[in-house]
Order: C-alpha cells, then structure tokens, then sequence
C-alpha cells in the first residue's frame, strides 16, 4: 500500500495538537466569531442528495436539514416529534393515519407539499427504480403495502405486518423524507445532485470537494426553528487535519479523536464532548473458504486474537470492549455475552484437531486508516503465535466500500469491518442474514434459524419479547464463531464553547437545526 500525503497534510504533517494549543489561545480567526454562521468539518463529500440512495450520514445530515418528514428526531435524543405532520396516530398495528400542516411549499417553485408527495415518498421503496432496481434503502420500508390518499393533505399508511422499528428506521430517519413529485420527475438523474425540499435550510451552494451552505429558508413554515442563518461544511478526510484546522480557527465543529479530547478541551474557547457509539467494530473469516469451514478453526482465531490488547494498542485503552452484536443503549443488549480473553494454547488445540498444527496462510482485508492498519498489524502478531502467516490488504476507502457491490467480497478470507448502527436492533441484525450473502455479509455466514428471528424481531411489537428473540439471535452469532467483535466506538467532538452542537445519541448523525448558540 501506498501512502500520499495531500499538500494540506503535508504542511500540517509536523505540527501537533499541543503546538497548536501552546502557540494560540484564542485564534484571531474565531476572536471575534460571526454568530450568525458556523463552519463544520464532514470527513467526506456530498455523493447522493436523494434520500433513497443516500451514501451515509454526511448525505444524510444535510438532507434532513431540507427535507421534511412527518416526524423527526428531537435534539439529542431517539424520540421523535412532529414535523410535516400536524397530526399522526397508530390506528393499529398496521395502519398509520396522518395529517400534513397546510401551507408546506417545495422550494424551485415546486409547489404545496401534499399527500400525493408522501405517497410518491415512500412508495418508492417498494417499487423498482427507471432500471428496474430497489432504492438503496428498500429495506426501510420492507412492511409497506401501499400509502392511502384520503385528501388533499391527508392519508393512511397500511403495513403488510406489524413494523415496530418504523418510527425510527423510516418515518423520522432518512427514508422518511417527503420528496416533490414534480421536482423528481422534472430532474430525472439530476435528482440525486438538486436538493429539493420544504424544510427549515436550503442548499444554497455546493462545490464538491471544498464546501457545502446551507441557508436558512425564508419560506419554511414547519415547527423546528433553526439558530444559524448559514452551516457551512467542509469536507475534510484525515482527522489530525481537521484537528488542526479547528485549533486554527478555520473551522468551529468537528468529530475528534477521543486519545486527543484531553489536549483539545485545554485549548481557549474549546468544548470536548463525548457520546457512546452504538457501531460495531469486528473481525472474522469467510465461512464458505476452507480452512474456515471448519468451526474449530474460527473458535481458534477467537482465543488467538487479543481484543484488549487490540483496544490498548489501536485505540489507546478509552474505547469499552464489544462482545456482541448490539451496544449496551439498544434494545436487545446481550449483558450476559462470553467474554472470550486470549488463550494461545487452546487455539493451538483446536487448530490441531482440525489438521492444521503447522498453521497456514491467508489474508487480512482492512480499509486504509492507520487504527485499522494497528489493528490489523496486533491481529497478525497474535496469530502468527499460532502458527497462521497473515498478509494484510489495505485497500482506499472506495474499493473497500466496493466489496459490497456484485459478490465482489466472496474472494475474501478475513475482513476487518466496521458498520454504523441504527436505534433499532433489527437494523443491525439485517446484514447477517443469508439475503446478504453477496452485499454486506461478508462472512457468507447463513443461518436459517438466525434469519427467523431476524424476521420474528422486526415484527414483534412487545419489548420485552423483542429483547429475548434479539438476544437469541446474538446468541446463533456467537456460536458460529464468524465474528470477533472488538468496540463499539466511542465519538467525540470538539467545538466552540459558545456552540451547542445538534448531534443525536449515534454520534454519527449530527440535527443541523439543533446546533445554536449556549445559554451559559
């Protein structure tokens, strides 16, 4: 692999955080701060404006702060609110009945949003595209038979099955935004680039590559009142660079890294905060490749791996250790989870009974980040004490991400991966499903009984027996041996001491509109 430093980072290249902090106090760039915007750094560009094919958060933050859903999250929470919505009620388990605010415009001079436009919205997830594919996010709306128009502003959404996970994956997420029929119909494939919407900000300006504006909409006529008359982004990479970018005051908010939080908070006119991450971070091989066929060879790689020298020595000893699919805040939380803690002797037992006591070779595929590339240089080390010769490919972030597309990842032998998580467990669960055998699931792992309770899950209204299925499905997780959870992450930010960011209990999805001014 080969390392290319951009001419930013290289004359960032020797510079640290406290050279920065020493030099500085209050930089003259942020002395005298224009409150009326505020500049964030997003560590990628805008790629897909269209919510159904949204690329990732960073899409996803701006189109929520343009386009309206019925509900929304509230600032820093998983509870939602309404939004487009004057009215929304559950009749039953499968029908939602609601109705829009009156006076909701599209901006472009596209319009009253109706109930025509919600329909369009979200029965587009069920329906193939021009090319006669599913929408990026279909599965978001895997319970929708049909939406109902009652009126003009008003409507019914009908469910195949009970879908208890809706509200959060859906109606207040991403694949709830309500988009203008015209507006798509008008701009065929320039959709994806023109952000149409009624909410509280429009996309005033966007130079891929060097920043996006949002500005705030003089027509919006919703509940959620936004602070900033612009938000600013710009996309910046590598995080020691937005680090420095923000100690020189060129920008005001920006994901950190938690070993630099302490150094960062004792800076002038900084604020450090910290949320748990609900991600999960792990390892572990393609099932379908001899050797790892074989159970015992997987359960061997488990006892060999040392995951808390794994969370020493890539991630500084401050993030909690992972050992099982859904993070402590979720619903479904395996508290009682194995801990597995490094055994070199019983992997070396397992590796023999399976026929494989001189060891063998395979490789490691990461994704080029130098705390993957630590990890995967522990995992080697580690197993290289049993016997298995590791060679590790680190691959640019987009033909990593491209193992997804075409069954490009049935070729791998071990993978080191890291998803985002959502707030409902059977989110999290979808991508180890044998439907994902060929996308997401790359360690080709398929179980049917795991696929049930999937399914059971995901339409379970009762909490409580959700919490035991998703434990039990953890449980299916753990016995295969495919997967060797390392963390959950943990996210933190740093930003002006007069900035009150407006980031949702994820970390990864930051309300544009909840970013204000501090009180204090």
């Amino acid at each position: 692999m080969t390392l290319t430093l951009t001419r930013r980072q290289a004359l960032f290249g020797g510079i640290s955080i406290a050279t920065v902090v020493a030099l500085g106090g209050v930089h003259p760039a942020f002395a005298a701060a224009d409150r009326t915007k505020i500049v964030v750094r997003v560590d990628k560009d805008l790629a897909n404006l269209d919510p159904a094919n949204r690329s990732g958060p960073v899409d996803l933050n701006v189109i929520w702060s343009v386009q309206q859903g019925l509900i929304s999250f509230k600032p820093g929470s998983t509870e939602w609110e309404l939004d487009a919505a004057e009215e929304l009620v559950q009749v039953s388990d499968t029908e939602i009945r609601f109705k829009l605010r009156p006076g909701l415009a599209f901006t472009g001079g596209y319009g009253e949003l109706t109930a025509e436009d919600v329909k369009f919205s979200f029965e587009r997830f069920i329906k193939p595209d021009a090319e006669g594919k599913p929408v990026t996010y279909a599965k978001d709306w895997t319970a929708l038979d049909h939406v109902e128009v009652t009126g003009p502003l008003e409507g019914r959404i009908l469910l195949k099955n009970p879908a208890p996970a809706l509200y959060s994956i859906a109606l207040a997420d991403g694949s709830g935004r309500i988009i203008s029929q015209k507006a798509f119909e008008k701009l065929g494939k320039d959709f994806s680039k023109t952000l149409i919407g009624s909410g509280p900000y429009v996309l005033k300006e966007w130079t891929p590559r060097e920043q996006f504006v949002l500005e705030i909409n003089p027509d919006y006529k919703g509940p959620i009142k936004p602070h900033f008359q612009q938000i600013v982004g710009k996309p910046i990479a590598e995080q020691r660079t937005a680090e420095i970018a923000f100690g020189a005051g060129e920008i005001d908010f920006t994901a950190i890294d938690p070993e630099n939080g302490k150094t960062l908070s004792a800076a002038a006119d900084t604020a450090v905060t910290e949320v748990p991450a609900i991600d999960y971070v792990w390892f572990g091989p393609n099932v379908e490749k001899a050797p790892f066929n074989d159970v015992r060879v997987r359960q061997a790689l488990r006892l060999a791996v040392d995951i808390d020298g794994i969370l020493q020595g890539a991630y500084a000893g401050l993030y909690p250790r992972a050992n099982a699919l859904l993070a402590p805040q979720l619903l479904g939380y395996w508290k009682d989870a194995p801990v597995y803690q490094r055994d070199v002797e019983a992997a070396k037992k397992l590796l023999n009974d399976a026929g494989h006591a001189d060891g063998f070779k395979t490789k490691l595929t990461i994704e080029a980040t130098a705390r993957y590339e630590a990890i995967a240089q522990i995992i080697q080390a580690n197993l290289a004490d049993v016997g298995i010769e590791v060679e590790i490919e680190a691959l640019e972030s987009a033909s990593y991400w491209a193992l997804g597309e075409n069954d490009a990842s049935k070729d791998l032998e071990l993978s080191l991966i890291k998803f985002n998580g959502k707030f409902d467990p059977s989110f999290q669960t979808q991508w180890f499903t044998a439907e994902q055998i060929g996308q997401w699931n790359w360690q080709r792992w398929n179980n049917p009984e795991f696929d049930a309770l999937h399914a059971k899950g995901a339409t379970t209204v009762d909490p409580e027996e959700r919490v035991k299925i998703y434990i039990e499905a953890q449980k299916l997780l753990d016995e295969s041996a495919a997967f060797i959870w390392i963390t959950h992450n943990i996210n933190a930010f740093a930003s002006r001491k007069w900035l009150k960011p407006g980031v949702l209990p994820n970390g990864n999805n930051w309300l544009y509109t909840a970013f204000s001014e501090t009180t204090a």
